[in-house]
């Protein structure tokens, strides 16, 4: 009996069907044979924690993040730790730097060791705050120094003018230092004093607005008594410190101290003993260094002598101490501190050690299978024979001579293509008729002057600085017209009507399909390939380097001590760059950092220049740690395996940038600079090292343009791409395209002046131009040259060319 107010289901009830289980599994059962699959086996599985247990282990991971970051600032400028590195920029001409610099120095209970022979460099003991410091100033003109002080400074103080802020030579500074990596900084505006109190508060609110593109929501400090200095100094030795990538994975160091012991053999070469407080990680005996502008070098020992800027100094008899601020002087190169009880903490071990050895020595019989047998030369020498041939020569000619007679029918027969430079054929050409001229102009002269006699007369008085300025501009209009050419016509190029184009472009091939159409990387490789270094697996090579330095592996000199690097086979110019008062920085090496190969870069044209900047000009790279000459090749930013070569760097988008360099484990900043013909640095692009790979295949693309002659329903008769039939034939299995969107194939020529017959997959339009395109593989030319010529201190162009005012002929 069914109780009183039950729900009963309705004729329209969803029946679901019944689950067939088993069925299915059995089968998989049955299949498998009795094998187990490893998933299968038994494992401890992660315990899923409740709510309560997630927040506790949260709250675990905040507090010990907040731990290190305390650590990581109380190890800086401590007893422990290096002193905390304050670089001084002044951005401004009338900055007043050295006043700023004063109070600084006048803190109470303070230690001040001031160095001599270096302006603006001191340092400051503190030990009721256990903290010291030592500034170093660096001139906004002198662009390598502010770069290289800024690769190891702990803190940059930016010392600005109260009225305007930075000029332009600090803008261009800034520029640098951002796109190289900014460490921690403070903004300083000393004096502005003397100025009415309602024009000094306009001008505190023009130089906020300022800077509050360049670093916004950033407090000015203003440094113009005790007390101010004394607040920045403890936000220099408070704030969070910024980490640069390139510097926190290897050791690093700022000279302190140096001296140059010459070798036996030479003055010209010795030993450098570097001394100064080791950074970044910890300095192991038996790897390379890099001083920055100088190159790469071994060290033979490590040495420990006393801290020069010790908290708890050794008390000296007969020295006493003044009372309130004590002032000392350094010696000027530190030698004093170096002798008295040096320790010897390593020595290099030559099993241990790496090698200098950058570039792989080819052997060019390497690739020789079998020498030639009796029989093969035999053949060659009966060869020579056949091919001889009976010519008319004048009297007296040698045979050597007579090789080198060319008949009438076989001139024209053997030309060779131009390896790299296509565009440039044409121009080849016309400098060799120019040659000519200017060989048969100077017969002619020497005629005349024989002819002639010599008088005296006035000279004229003529700017040359001027004549050169106008060359500078006409080149610079011809490079605006090239890249103007290029952006409307993207490589076109005119089939030449003096060679056949199957010579002109017999490197070249034809693709289906630029993007899946495959292609060997291993094909066909330059000499140059065989001299540098490659990785089976490169990602996979450097997670192993950097994960043997967080294990902290290595064995060494540690963060924090003062030690003296003997450095071997130094030229004795390092030294008098250091004695000039310019910075010496160290880098180690990580493993195969040394070893030339091929490195690409992401780059993208700095805002501040336009100019136009052809393929394989000579630029000036600073990459991480290194910088260097070179003439890269261009070309596009894609994830495809192929990527096309760009004639000129764009304005609108990032390229890819190939140069050979030695290898450098990324991540790491990239600075591109054009040198002036007056000597100036000129920032053109920035970016970061994107990857080692020389297997990446840069293609040249060359674009064969024809215009349809006659139009039929899906074909046409084509003019102007060829002048010969047998190019039409060579050709012929080249795809074409038009730039309307057809696609088609050559069917056969017609006649013998280049006209061909052409099938499309619909009619052409009467204004449509027909395209074949060759492509070819290109490699960056090896023009690697580590010196970088000092850059002339950078005043902003007044006479660059707008890119409005170049008007197409």
């Amino acid at each position: 009996m069914v109780a009183a107010g039950a729900h009963r289901a309705g004729p329209l009830k969803q029946q679901n069907k019944a689950h067939k289980g088993g069925k299915h599994r059995g089968t998989a059962q049955r299949r498998s044979g009795g094998r187990v699959s490893v998933k299968a086996l038994p494992h401890r599985r992660r315990r899923d924690l409740n709510r309560v247990d997630r927040r506790h282990q949260a709250l675990q991971l905040r507090r010990q993040r907040k731990e290190a970051v305390l650590a990581e600032k109380r190890s800086l400028g401590s007893r422990d730790g290096p002193p905390h590195l304050v670089v001084v920029v002044p951005l401004h001409a009338r900055a007043a730097a050295h006043d700023g610099l004063r109070l600084l120095q006048s803190q109470d209970s303070a230690v001040v060791h001031v160095d001599e022979g270096k302006a603006g460099s001191f340092a400051i003991l503190c030990p009721r705050l256990k903290q010291r410091w030592r500034f170093v100033t660096a001139q906004a003109g002198d662009l390598h120094a502010v770069m290289d002080l800024a690769k190891v400074a702990d803190s940059l103080l930016f010392v600005l003018d109260p009225m305007d802020g930075w000029d332009s030579t600090g803008e261009h500074c800034l520029s640098c230092l951002f796109a190289q990596g900014l460490p921690s900084y403070a903004l300083a505006v000393p004096g502005g004093t003397d100025l009415p109190p309602k024009k000094r508060i306009d001008a505190k609110k023009k130089v906020a607005k300022a800077i509050e593109k360049w670093f916004p929501e950033v407090k000015l400090f203003p440094l113009n008594t005790e007390q101010e200095s004394s607040v920045l100094l403890r936000h220099l030795a408070t704030q969070k410190q910024r980490h640069l990538a390139f510097r926190d994975r290897r050791a690093h160091m700022l000279a302190y101290a140096a001296e140059f012991v010459p070798s036996q053999e030479s003055d010209q070469v010795g030993t450098l003993k570097v001394s100064g407080f080791v950074r970044g990680q910890t300095l192991n005996v038996n790897s390379l260094v890099h001083i920055v502008g100088h190159g790469d070098f071994q060290m033979s020992q490590v040495d420990a002598p006393p801290d020069p800027l010790s908290l708890n100094p050794r008390v000296v008899k007969g020295q006493k101490k003044s009372q309130g601020m004590d002032v000392q002087e350094d010696s000027a190169n530190g030698t004093d501190e170096m002798e008295e009880d040096v320790k010897i903490l390593m020595k290099a071990d030559a099993s241990k050690q790496e090698s200098l050895q950058s570039e792989v020595v080819p052997d060019p019989m390497e690739g020789e299978q079998t020498w030639p047998t009796e029989e093969e030369l035999q053949e060659a020498e009966a060869s020579q024979k056949e091919n001889k041939r009976v010519v008319k020569v004048p009297k007296g000619t040698s045979k050597y001579q007579a090789a080198w007679i060319v008949d009438d029918g076989e001139e024209g027969s053997e030309e060779e293509d131009d390896d790299d430079d296509d565009d440039d054929f044409g121009d080849d050409m016309m400098e060799e008729a120019v040659s000519q001229e200017g060989e048969s102009s100077e017969e002619e002269e020497e005629l005349a002057e024989e002819e002639c006699e010599t008088m005296t007369v006035s000279e004229c008085v003529r700017d040359d600085q001027y004549d050169e300025k106008v060359e500078e501009d006409e080149q610079m209009l011809e490079k605006y017209k090239q890249e103007r050419m290029d952006e409307m016509f993207p490589d076109e190029v005119d089939t030449p009507r003096d060679v056949p184009a199957r010579v002109r472009f017999q490197k070249y091939r034809g693709l289906k399909s630029f993007r899946t159409s495959p292609w060997d990387p291993k094909e066909n490789l330059p000499r140059d390939y065989a001299r540098i270094y490659q990785f089976q697996d490169f990602s996979r090579t450097r997670k192993n380097i950097f994960r043997q330095i967080e294990k902290e592996e290595t064995e060494g000199a540690s963060v924090g001590w003062y030690v003296t690097l003997h450095v071997c086979n130094v030229p004795v110019s390092v030294m008098e760059s250091f004695k000039e008062g310019k910075p010496l920085v160290l880098f180690s090496l990580l493993p195969h950092e040394q070893k030339m190969s091929v490195l690409n870069f992401l780059v993208r044209r700095h805002p501040s220049n336009s100019d136009p900047v052809k393929a394989k000009e000579e630029l000036i790279f600073h990459c991480g740690f290194r910088r260097f000459r070179a003439s890269p090749l261009f070309s596009q930013h894609t994830s495809a395996d192929k990527h096309k070569l760009e004639r000129f760097l764009r304005l609108d988008a990032a390229l890819v940038v190939t140069v050979y360099a030695p290898i450098t484990f990324p991540p790491a900043s990239v600075l591109v600079f054009k040198q002036r013909s007056n000597g100036m640095h000129d920032l053109i692009a920035t970016g970061s090292l994107l990857a080692v790979d020389p297997d990446r295949i840069i293609i040249k693309r060359l674009v064969l343009s024809g215009h349809p002659f006659k139009i039929f329903t899906k074909a046409a008769v084509v003019r102007y791409m060829f002048f010969n039939r047998e190019d039409v034939m060579w050709f012929k299995p080249v795809e074409l395209r038009t730039k309307w969107g057809r696609r088609g194939h050559i069917k056969e020529p017609l006649g013998t002046h280049g006209h061909m017959k052409c099938h499309f997959d619909g009619q052409l339009k009467s204004q449509d131009t027909v395209l074949l395109n060759l492509y070819k593989r290109v490699y960056p030319k090896w023009t690697y040259d580590p010196y970088v010529p000092e850059p002339v201190p950078w005043m902003r162009s007044e006479s660059a060319l707008p890119v409005q005012e170049v008007e197409m002929e």
